[in-house]
């Protein structure tokens, strides 16, 4: 495909995206009618469907429009593309320019140049005060992929160079120790035999960082009691944790034992949470709005309604209210979110502590969207 041909199918996702087509479906519906289009340009097209995802209202001002089209020209003007040799016409590159789409388009303003609903941009101001600008920009731009070393199997310096046979270049990273970022070859690293062999898993820098905070000895009981994938259960079980797992939603767990597997580590799932309890550590990682995550998911934040925030907001209430039970006298109950709102953190804390006695809260932290991991908030309760 040509780089216009390109442009052109990422227009006409976008628009599907706009009438409300989820993202990866639409993007898989084009592939699938797309034979043609090899993996190069099936990744260059999913790259400018996701840079228009994080930068749709600044894209659309600077366009001229709210079509993919238009959301297409405002990326390329901000690029410094030269239009005209991407808008031809030609083969299946965009009809050229018309002399309206040449003479509209305007810097955004406001909340639009940060790229956020109105209605999150004040929250975002309320909560972060002063660096509400700089994470709203840093949402702007592509996650980077970092790794997690699986210290069970290797060291950091051992996994970098097991990685850089299949010509994956890695960095370690200060944000965890365990933690490595790509440099080079994000791409090749599911296929690399150091995965392959779970010498490395791809985890959020910040989500590695939080679970380094959690304290363990060999052998401390662990119930990972929204565990999902599995990515924390396992830097918990690779630290020497006995870790179990239990999900609301089972299907979500369907990869852990393969991962496991992988790892070298048993991480048995549970059918029921209060299996095996009391434990020394429960952790929650509770459903959130994802804020922090927005980089990598960035339909999130057109998708997120006031009304979607409290129903997520009375659930990690209604996650905290059931595994406090669950947790032994003098253990830690470990609230997480990868979130930066305050309703979706302390705010769920301190409710927590005033409804229920024989609590209180250790410690608490929060990592801002960087170069190294996403936006992420983690609270250690004690039960006293």
């Amino acid at each position: 495909m040509t780089p216009g041909a390109r442009v052109a199918a990422a227009a006409e996702i976008l628009d599907r995206i706009t009438e409300g087509t989820p993202a990866e479906k639409a993007l898989t519906g084009w592939a699938r009618g797309a034979r043609y289009a090899g993996s190069k340009d099936r990744a260059a097209v999913r790259d400018h469907v996701f840079d228009v995802l994080r930068c749709w209202r600044s894209y659309a001002a600077l366009g001229g429009g709210e079509t993919g089209r238009a959301r297409m020209i405002g990326a390329l003007r901000e690029a410094g593309a030269d239009l005209s040799e991407i808008y031809t016409g030609i083969g299946h590159a965009p009809e050229a320019l018309s002399l309206q789409e040449s003479t509209t388009g305007e810097p955004p303003v406001g909340f639009a140049a940060w790229d956020l609903p109105d209605w999150i941009g004040e929250l975002v101001q309320e909560d972060l005060g002063a660096e509400a600008e700089s994470y709203a920009m840093a949402l702007r731009a592509r996650a980077p992929v970092m790794l997690r070393v699986n210290t069970a199997r290797c060291t950091p310096e051992e996994a970098m160079a097991a990685l850089a046979k299949d010509t994956i270049s890695m960095a370690p990273h200060p944000i965890a120790k365990s933690s490595l970022k790509v440099i080079e070859g994000a791409r090749k690293v599911a296929l690399s035999d150091a995965f392959g062999n779970g010498l490395v898993e791809l985890q959020d820098g910040s989500s590695q960082a939080a679970m380094e905070t959690v304290p363990l000895t060999p052998g401390t009981r662990v119930l990972d009691y929204c565990a999902g994938g599995g990515g924390k259960a396992l830097a918990l079980a690779a630290r020497g944790a006995s870790v179990v797992a239990w999900d609301i939603a089972a299907e979500r767990m369907r990869d852990l034992p393969a991962r496991a597997a992988r790892a070298g580590v048993q991480i048995p799932v549970l059918e029921v949470p209060e299996q095996g309890a009391p434990y020394d550590i429960v952790l929650c990682d509770a459903p959130c709005s994802g804020s922090g995550t927005w980089r990598r998911a960035p339909e999130a934040k057109w998708r997120l309604t006031p009304e979607r925030l409290e129903t997520l907001m009375a659930l990690q209430d209604e996650v905290l209210r059931n595994a406090a039970p669950l947790v032994a006298l003098g253990g830690r109950l470990v609230y997480a979110t990868c979130s930066v709102f305050e309703c979706e953190n302390m705010q769920r804390i301190e409710a927590f502590i005033s409804a229920t006695p024989g609590w209180q809260l250790e410690t608490q932290e929060i990592w801002p969207v960087s170069d190294g991991g996403d936006g992420f908030f983690v609270a250690h309760l004690l039960r006293e």
